[in-house]
């Protein structure tokens, strides 16, 4: 079964459940600010996207009132720390299919392409 991570209240979050909805593909939300991903999930979502960086919503209000020295993590472990601390800095939503591969964002074309909806 698909899995949705993001925020209850997130706009995007709640167009992507949508979309899900109207195409009738089962999933499961999770909301990630009341369910803390473990580090071996966050380590998983950061090889998936790419890097921290990639997985990181840099301009969210959240990074931007981020002190100057939590916004250069020297290390997996300081990353881990912060996200754990602030999983709202996630990009969102991720997107966990069957198979266990991973996007994020979301985007009716995106969406369709990930699906296989015409």
């Amino acid at each position: 079964m698909t899995t949705l991570y993001g925020l209850t209240n997130c706009d995007t979050c709640k167009k992507a459940r949508n979309w899900l909805a109207r195409f009738g593909i089962e999933h499961v939300f999770i909301d990630y600010r009341d369910q803390r991903q473990p580090p071996e999930t966050l380590l998983a979502w950061k090889a998936a996207a790419g890097g921290w960086e990639a997985l990181i919503n840099k301009s969210s209000t959240t990074w931007r009132q981020l002190p100057p020295n939590r916004k250069t993590p020297g290390s997996d472990a300081e990353w881990k720390l912060l996200l754990r601390e602030y999983p709202q800095l996630i990009r969102r939503p991720v997107v966990v299919l069957d198979d266990g591969s991973m996007s994020q964002g979301f985007s009716d074309n995106g969406f369709k392409k990930l699906f296989g909806q015409s």
